[in-house]
Order: C-alpha cells, then structure tokens, then sequence
C-alpha cells in the first residue's frame, strides 16, 4: 500500500489539512483520518456519520419476525386442535416467539453490517501510525495517484506543525 500523511497536534490544523486536500479535487471518501478521540467539534469529524444501519437492523428484524409468523402459523395450523369456539393460531402464546425471533433478526443483521463495514476481521494493509495512540490526528491519502503525489505533500504541510510521511 502506498500513502501519504501527515500528523498533526489539534484539530484546527487537521481541518485546514482537510480542506486544503479537498481543493485538490480530492472527495471525502478518498481522505483518511485517524484520532484516538472524536473529534465532534470539527467538520472533519462528520465525514463518515452518516450510514444506513438503522434501515439494516430494521430489515433484518422485520424478516425475523416473517420467519416467525410462519413457524408459529405453520406449526399450529398444521396439527389441529380441538380448541372449542377459540381461533387455532394464537396470538397471546405466540408473542414471546414474534419478539425474540425478531430481535434476534435485528441483533444478527446488526453484528454482521458492523463486521462488514468495520472490515473486521482485517484484510489488507491499513493506513496507521503509532503516534496517533499519543494524541497526534493523522490526515493522509492511502494509494494516490503518483501524478499528484507533491501537490497532496503541499496541501498537508501547509499547517504549521504538521509531520509529512510517506509509505
């Protein structure tokens, strides 16, 4: 993997690292940053917020819950009682089955998409430096087009204090 980066000691710094690489024609999806804390103050800290986990989690839910309404319908349709004037399916017995079964649809989406999204388990190099375990805020591009290699090194040096480092 090939990388370039630079460290930096605030948060003010690393911002203006990042708008600087975005002036470069760079999209927040190609900008890589790593901080041993949230950075929630800062634009950059909202970068990859948004997500679709929720509607996940729902989706599996809902299909644990389809799966069962049929094994509960299924089972206690198939084998008849003499039940008197009641209905066959029952609801009020089968509500403890609707529930965990649904939540364990949800729980099971919801484990597999942060397992998937985290890229646990690990696969490949990653972009990471030891001194972002002591405070320093990493910004940096990982495999850039070797073309615009110097004009990425000007943009994150341009804040004073800033480490460039190349791998």
């Amino acid at each position: 993997m090939k990388a370039v980066y630079a460290l930096y000691s605030t948060g003010q710094s690393a911002q203006e690292a990042v708008n600087r690489l975005r002036g470069e024609g760079l999209k927040d999806s190609h900008i890589t940053i790593l901080t041993a804390q949230p950075m929630e103050d800062f634009e950059f800290g909202h970068i990859d917020s948004k997500n679709r986990l929720w509607w996940l989690a729902c989706g599996g839910a809902l299909v644990g819950f389809a799966a069962a309404y049929g094994i509960l319908y299924v089972a206690q349709v198939s084998w008849p009682m003499n039940v008197g004037a009641l209905p066959v399916f029952a609801w009020w017995p089968s509500l403890i089955i609707l529930f965990e079964l649904t939540m364990l649809g949800a729980i099971l989406t919801t484990v597999v998409a942060l397992l998937i999204t985290a890229s646990l388990p690990g696969r490949g190099e990653k972009l990471y430096d030891p001194a972002v375990t002591h405070g320093q805020i990493l910004v940096g591009v990982e495999n850039p087009v070797e073309s615009s290699i110097d004009a990425y090194e000007r943009a994150l040096g341009a804040p004073p204090g800033a480490v460039i480092k190349r791998i």
